[in-house]
């Protein structure tokens, strides 16, 4: 439907994506459509590994267990549709598909910075004031922090969701992007949008640079105290837990707040496009290596029901 102005507010778009038809593209989408499988594989057992084992049934894990169901939405919310629009040669979404991406990639976004910073208190506390985690890390206080993590997420996804569907968009509906992201849809819009932007950049200081700050902060001290273990082989391996940890994170949250931070005047396509792969497509691969399976007692879980089904079937 076309309003006055040659504005279009329910037509469907077009996403131009990530592949072309070279074979350069054939190579990449081959590459993706293996990380989509590896994540969903690598995430689905972790939940399953965190439900089954009564040994992993602690507030760290119960965290992870969100995290790595956060990750399986936010991929496939992505990835499929790239995939499905490479095979048929089809580019086009619909104004409601559209929606719905927004939607639930805010919610997982910004759910997903509230939970990391909530998995780095709780490590801040288990690391730093031992005696005190079963106090300030009851089992009700982890899920209020995943239910909060996925509650705020909602709202503010609610709130930009509506607020970018009711943009007047010009006769352009080409989305520069491989999924409609908010940035890529800004640049449709026939009106001035700064004080939306501003909107965003309040968004970007609450889910960004606060909760990196506080992840920031808490390793600092968890580092802190790392230096003053009396053993070098417990300060070894904790120091290279916390250096992969960081590293995530920077992954993370470094080409978030580059993308949603600044003025719109300065994105470029292709840079937003490279910017949204680690965030959409690289951290949720990563997350359960770096946090879950580097990890002793998860390496046991994995052993133990690999035993129990051998011992099933003999």
């Amino acid at each position: 439907m076309t309003g006055a102005g040659n504005y279009t507010f329910s037509s469907d778009f077009i996403l131009l994506g990530l592949f072309s038809s070279s074979k350069t593209s054939l190579v990449f989408f081959s590459f993706t459509f293996f990380i989509f499988i590896m994540t969903i594989t690598e995430n689905t057992l972790m939940i399953l590994l965190i439900h089954r084992d009564s040994r992993l049934h602690t507030p760290m894990y119960f965290l992870l267990s969100h995290l790595s169901f956060m990750d399986i939405l936010h991929i496939s919310n992505i990835v499929p549709k790239m995939i499905a629009d490479f095979l048929s040669g089809s580019r086009t979404i619909s104004f409601a598909g559209c929606g719905f991406q927004i939607f639930l990639s805010l919610t997982l976004l910004g759910g997903e910075c509230l939970l990391l910073a909530a998995m780095s208190y709780d490590r801040y506390v288990a690391i730093c004031h031992p005696l005190r985690y079963p106090v300030l890390m009851r089992d009700n206080s982890s899920g209020l922090l995943a239910a909060g993590s996925w509650l705020v997420g909602i709202l503010n996804s609610i709130v930009h969701t509506a607020l970018v569907l009711h943009l007047p968009f010009c006769n352009s509906r080409a989305i520069d992007h491989f999924f409609c992201e908010i940035p890529a849809m800004l640049k449709l819009s026939c009106i001035d949008t700064t004080h939306y932007e501003r909107g965003v950049y309040v968004s970007g200081i609450v889910f960004l640079l606060i909760p990196f700050s506080m992840i920031s902060i808490t390793y600092v001290q968890i580092l802190l105290t790392v230096f003053q273990m009396q053993s070098s082989g417990a300060r070894q391996k904790s120091l290279s837990t916390c250096l992969f940890h960081m590293v995530v994170v920077i992954m993370y949250y470094g080409p978030f707040i580059f993308t949603y931070m600044r003025p719109r005047s300065y994105h470029t396509p292709g840079q937003d496009k490279f910017l949204a792969i680690f965030y959409t497509i690289l951290t949720p691969t990563l997350n359960p290596i770096i946090y879950s399976f580097r990890n002793k007692d998860v390496l046991m879980a994995v052993k133990n029901i690999i035993q129990s089904n051998f011992l099933n079937k003999n």
